[in-house]
C-alpha cells in the first residue's frame, strides 16, 4: 500500500540515477532523512525546477511503499534558497557542511530542534554570514546529539575548570585539566569556553548582531567540528574546504 507523505525538507545531495532521474537525499521535518527518486528531474524542470539545488528548504510531496528503500519523489515547493542570494567559495562550504552532517546523522533520527537549527543557520547563511552559523551549528549539533562535553570540570580528575583553560583528545570522552591532559591533547582558551556557554543561551538572530570575523572563536569552532567528526566516525571533507578560505 502506497503511503503520500508531505513534510518539509532540506536537499542534501543528489546524484544521477538511471537515465534522466536524480537519486535526492533529504532530512525531512517529520521522518529525518529520506532518499527517494525524482523521475525525468534531469530531463525537465517543471516538477522540481531549482529545488532540487542542496540545502533549499522545501516542502516535499513523496510517496513510499512498505519494505521499499527508496521513496518516489513527486512535487517539491520551494520555501527559501540558498541562491536567492550571490553564493560564494566560503558561503558554499558553509552550506556544504550542514548537508554532510546532516548526511551523516544515522538512520531513525527525528528531531525537530535539528531541523529547526538547520533552518536557523541556514537563514543566517542565506544573507551571507558565515563564521557564527557554522560555529553556532556545530556546537548546538554535538548538544543535541548529546555529543557536547561538559566543559567545566575534568573527566579524569573532577576539578573544576571554570574560568580555565580545558584540554581535549580527537580520540578520548570529555576534556581534562592540564595535568591530566591526554598525549596529542588541544586546549580550549577559557574564552572559548565562555563563548560556547553564551551560544548555547542566546538566540542565533541576537548574536548576529555582532562582528563575526573568521578569527573569532576559531578554536572553538574547531574544537566543536572535531567532536563531531569524531562520533560520526569521518572527517568532513566541507570543514577542510572551510579552512581554506
Amino acid at each position: 500500500m502506497t503511503t503520500q507523505r508531505i513534510s518539509e525538507a532540506l536537499v542534501l545531495r543528489t546524484w544521477p540515477f538511471q537515465e534522466a532521474d536524480l537519486l535526492v537525499s533529504l532530512f525531512t521535518r517529520d521522518h529525518g532523512r529520506v532518499k527517494g527518486v525524482a523521475r525525468h528531474a534531469m530531463r525537465s524542470r517543471r516538477r522540481f525546477g531549482g529545488a532540487l539545488e542542496p540545502m533549499t528548504h522545501v516542502r516535499a510531496t513523496y510517496a513510499e511503499k512498505p519494505r521499499q528503500e527508496l521513496v518516489r519523489l513527486e512535487q517539491f515547493e520551494i520555501v527559501s534558497s540558498p541562491l536567492a542570494q550571490p553564493v560564494d567559495y566560503s558561503r558554499t562550504a558553509a552550506l556544504e557542511l550542514v548537508a554532510e552532517v546532516l548526511d551523516e546523522l544515522p538512520e531513525g533520527i527525528v528531531d525537530d530542534s535539528v531541523f529547526r537549527l538547520a533552518v536557523a543557520v541556514l537563514e543566517e547563511m542565506r544573507v551571507g554570514r558565515v563564521w557564527l552559523p557554522v560555529t553556532y551549528f556545530a556546537l548546538w549539533m554535538n548538544r543535541l546529539m548529546g555529543w557536547m562535553p561538559e566543559l567545566g570540570a575534568c573527566v579524569v580528575c573532577g576539578e573544576a575548570l571554570h574560568g580555565r583553560a580545558v584540554w581535549y583528545s580527537g580520540a578520548s570522552d570529555g576534556v581534562t585539566c592540564e595535568d591530566d591532559r591526554r598525549s596529542g591533547s588541544v586546549a580550549l582558551p577559557a574564552a572559548s569556553c565562555v563563548e560556547a556557554a553564551r551560544i548555547f543561551r542566546t538566540p542565533i538572530a541576537a548574536l548576529a548582531a555582532e562582528a563575526w570575523p573568521a578569527t573569532r572563536a576559531a578554536e572553538l569552532r574547531r574544537f566543536a567540528v572535531e567532536t563531531l567528526e569524531r562520533h560520526l566516525e569521518r572527517r568532513l571533507a566541507s570543514a577542510r574546504a572551510l579552512g581554506r578560505s
